[in-house]
């Protein structure tokens, strides 16, 4: 079997698991990619299964607490796809919850196509190609049973952790704001569960987005008009399961909640 057709049945092994909420060991070893390179492959297959719109980008692992949870040492990127994710006020699926976690997050809308003709991308220059900035909640989620010590190119190849995402509304007031060192509680059940800020998030949400921004292009695959970037968790994991009820809110700037389907 030729190498792309292993990585198209990597993927469609994925998907299959994804539908039926179900976890495997690893992959079977001649469908494990080898390389980072190797993981997106499968990754950008896996979109194809899901014959559903890929809307955007996260990034996972941008914080110590993050990386610690999936056991790398990096930031790597996923696809947020379309039917995975929710405006605020729908519920959570209770289906495939495996990593079982919650996490609040910047996400930002992009005003144009990130191609970097004007050289590298920071977080002082790339803040005039953001339309929007929106508080989110992600649901990280993988189908590797073993995601700690699974590695980063499986992990990339599971789509970067990305789970199911909630994009809460448009927050109008941010661009005077420090976004780095704006404060974030998260509520689970009415109680206060975790507190952090926003350099949690590789530094500052505008440093991970630079970040993506830069990755993207080194792989052949820039950031596009429109796409929405949510950039990392600016607190610990919370723990979350059937029923629970998490809030973020972030000091300044609003909130966003959601809930998982009993």
């Amino acid at each position: 079997m030729s190498p792309d057709n292993n990585f198209k049945e990597a993927a469609k092994i994925l998907w299959k698991h994804w539908s039926e909420g179900t976890v495997i060991d690893q992959f079977p070893i001649s469908m494990q990619p080898k390389t980072q390179k190797e993981g997106y492959v499968i990754q950008n297959f896996f979109a194809e299964f899901s014959k559903s719109k890929v809307i955007g980008r996260k990034i996972a692992a941008t914080s110590i607490e993050g990386q610690q949870h999936i056991g790398i040492t990096h930031p790597i990127q996923g696809l947020l796809i379309d039917n995975f994710c929710f405006d605020e006020g729908n519920q959570i699926p209770n289906h495939g919850i495996y990593m079982a976690c919650a996490e609040p997050e910047f996400a930002f809308s992009i005003s144009e196509d990130l191609l970097g003709s004007k050289g590298k991308y920071t977080q002082e220059n790339i803040f005039e190609s953001i339309s929007s900035l929106f508080l989110a909640l992600e649901i990280p989620e993988t189908r590797l049973k073993n995601f700690n010590t699974a590695g980063a190119e499986q992990l990339i190849a599971d789509n970067g952790c990305a789970g199911y995402f909630v994009l809460g509304n448009e927050v109008t007031n941010w661009r005077s704001v420090d976004l780095v060192k704006t404060k974030v509680r998260v509520y689970k059940d009415g109680d206060l569960h975790e507190t952090g800020e926003g350099k949690a998030a590789y530094g500052g949400p505008l440093n991970a987005l630079a970040w993506l921004a830069n990755d993207a292009i080194n792989r052949g695959y820039p950031i596009k008009k429109n796409e929405i970037i949510t950039t990392g968790t600016c607190t610990k994991p919370i723990r979350i399961q059937k029923g629970s009820k998490i809030k973020a809110i972030f000091e300044g700037l609003g909130e966003v909640a959601t809930q998982i389907e009993n």
